[in-house]
């Protein structure tokens, strides 16, 4: 399944090798001499590096380390549980006020139930208990009655 091992020989192969080339030293040129006091940063700095060159550029200011922030007066935790107590009152009186509307709701139904009930009882007592009945109608006997064309006659 695998090929069988041969043994290989190296190859030799040409080297080239290349020296780098010097550059001629530049020459140094003293630089300018610019008057600062010595309290203030100019808004561009300048720095003469060793071989004499001038480097110009904007300064950069340090960076200052963030101030620690300080501790609140009172533990997030001890807010937290305060919330905590004061939301859990709230359902409570909330569901205490929908308790006190379905009740006040139930009464309301059933006191307009019983005042049906009174009046229309009333009425049926009215009708009766009169004395003369229903006034402005007939009343028939039906044993006496004689029926002719759909009409009573006694």
């Amino acid at each position: 399944m695998y090929p069988e091992r041969t043994p290989h020989v190296p190859v030799q192969r040409a080297v080239e090798v290349h020296q780098p080339t010097p550059y001629p030293p530049a020459m140094a040129v003293p630089a300018p001499v610019v008057p600062v006091q010595p309290n203030t940063v100019p808004a561009v700095a300048s720095i003469v590096l060793p071989d004499g060159r001038v480097v110009t550029g904007y300064a950069i200011n340090p960076a200052h380390p963030e101030a620690p922030t300080a501790k609140p007066p009172v533990s997030r935790t001890a807010v937290n549980v305060a919330l905590g107590g004061v939301g859990f009152l709230a359902v409570c009186g909330g569901l205490i006020l929908v308790t006190s509307f379905i009740a006040a709701l139930t009464a309301f139904i059933t006191q307009l139930i019983t005042l049906a009930a009174v009046i229309f009882g009333g009425w049926i007592a009215v009708q009766i208990f009169s004395p003369n009945g229903h006034q402005g109608g007939t009343t028939v006997n039906i044993r006496k009655a004689v029926i002719k064309r759909n009409k009573f006659y006694s």
